[in-house]
């Protein structure tokens, strides 16, 4: 049985505006370049609901985790909300709800960085060294992780295997969050 159309509608707008406040998160984490349009537009579509939490949480490293706290209570909302149209009980399904929020935002991080080291691979293929914004923005996000992945396997002749290291990675960060939210609920 499938979901009816407004419930579809509530998560697509949902999970679009979750992917957009971690986008923001990881771009922070990245250094990626503010005055970059891209960055510019995320902070503009973000900053209303993340000034008061950016207010009350502490900075750990001076990282600001307030978008994090946002995506995972605008998951808590979707599912809420999605729960209450179905006429099911929010107080039952609680537990779920928290842990399905919690898998949600994990999950988007690791979709961001899936497709973002996709897109790295293509521009490099195509437009090494682009000064559009687009596939600046992707470099300045992808960069860092790769330099982790070089850590543990270097080039080799030229050709630089940390995409795939990558790619296993995040398949195995996400078989085990599903083992994790099935074990769970």
């Amino acid at each position: 049985m499938g979901q009816d159309p407004l419930s579809s509608i509530i998560q697509l707008f949902g999970q679009l505006y979750v992917f957009i406040i971690v986008l923001r998160f990881l771009l922070q984490i990245a250094k990626a370049d503010y005055y970059n349009p891209i960055c510019q537009a995320v902070v503009k579509i973000t900053a209303m609901p993340l000034a008061p939490l950016q207010r009350i949480l502490p900075r750990p490293a001076n990282i600001d985790l307030s978008p994090l706290l946002l995506a995972f209570l605008v998951n808590i909302a979707i599912w809420a909300f999605i729960l209450l149209l179905k006429g099911q009980g929010i107080g039952a399904n609680l537990t779920a709800i928290l842990v399905l929020s919690g898998v949600g935002v994990l999950n988007t991080i690791l979709d961001i960085y899936f497709y973002a080291v996709i897109g790295s691979v293509i521009i490099s293929w195509v437009a090494p060294g682009s000064y559009h914004p687009g596939p600046q923005l992707i470099t300045q996000l992808t960069e860092p992780v790769f330099g982790l992945a070089r850590r543990v396997i270097p080039s080799l002749g030229g050709l630089d295997l940390s995409p795939i290291l990558i790619f296993f990675v995040i398949q195995i960060a996400r078989s085990q969050l599903g083992n994790l939210t099935q074990f769970l609920l």
